[in-house]
């Protein structure tokens, strides 16, 4: 699989195609990626390249990790993220990735990002739930009804949807269209909504599903989209 990279989303825009056609999209800036550690079967049993981004001061790292940046040569880094490739021998450790190597318009990514938190939450927000009746007579509105039978299990089942915390865990979005890059900024648009907040940390990777005939032919279809995108300063 190809390398990926570290990105900080930026928030959302639109662009337009050449037959005025609006295309919602999220900007996902790259600061500065380094190669920290490539990982080979010979060395490690598997092949993987270990990228780094955002630059630390010592005290916001632990002892080991500052040990592991001075052993391989690279300044500190805040965020550290693993990529499995297929040749890590076509990386050195200290190399800065640079997002038109990595990334090309009408690629599809995988994007893992922390969602947002929103705390306690009840039923109806977390899962869905359309709650209860609100004419006159009803007593409960939004609560989450009955959750098990009485003898028979006479429990709760594990996994019963709950109230409970929502949000800030771990997500990935597979599968969505890179519409364009711009080298000069460090920066990908890619069609649709990522995982998180504003100035949130992404991990941004080549799509894992690629391999599945409707991925191949998803991105055939999208390929005439990106062609007749309008570019920055371009008239329509």
């Amino acid at each position: 699989m190809p390398i990926g990279m570290i990105g900080i989303k930026r928030g959302m825009t639109r662009v337009f195609t050449k037959d005025g056609t609006a295309i919602p999209v999220t900007v996902i800036e790259f600061p500065p990626n380094y190669v920290v550690q490539v990982k080979t079967e010979e060395t490690d049993g598997y092949k993987a390249v270990q990228v780094g981004a955002v630059e630390a001061k010592e005290k916001h790292l632990t002892k080991p990790l500052i040990g592991h940046f001075k052993k391989h040569g690279v300044k500190l880094l805040r965020y550290l993220k693993e990529f499995k490739v297929e040749n890590p021998e076509e990386f050195q450790e200290g190399q800065e990735l640079k997002v038109e190597e990595v990334f090309k318009p009408g690629d599809l990514v995988d994007v893992v990002g922390t969602s947002k938190g929103r705390g306690f939450a009840g039923v109806m927000k977390r899962w869905d739930f359309s709650g209860f009746p609100r004419s006159h007579g009803h007593r409960y509105h939004r609560a989450v009804g009955a959750i098990g039978n009485r003898t028979d299990p006479g429990r709760v089942w594990k996994g019963k949807k709950m109230p409970g915390h929502y949000g800030a865990e771990k997500v990935r979005v597979q599968s969505l269209l890179v519409v364009d890059v711009v080298p000069e900024e460090r920066v990908i648009l890619v069609k649709g909504s990522v995982p998180g907040p504003t100035k949130g940390i992404l991990f941004v990777e080549h799509t894992r599903i690629l391999y599945r005939k409707k991925q191949q032919l998803k991105q055939k279809k999208l390929k005439a989209l990106v062609e007749n995108l309008v570019k920055v300063g371009e008239e329509s």
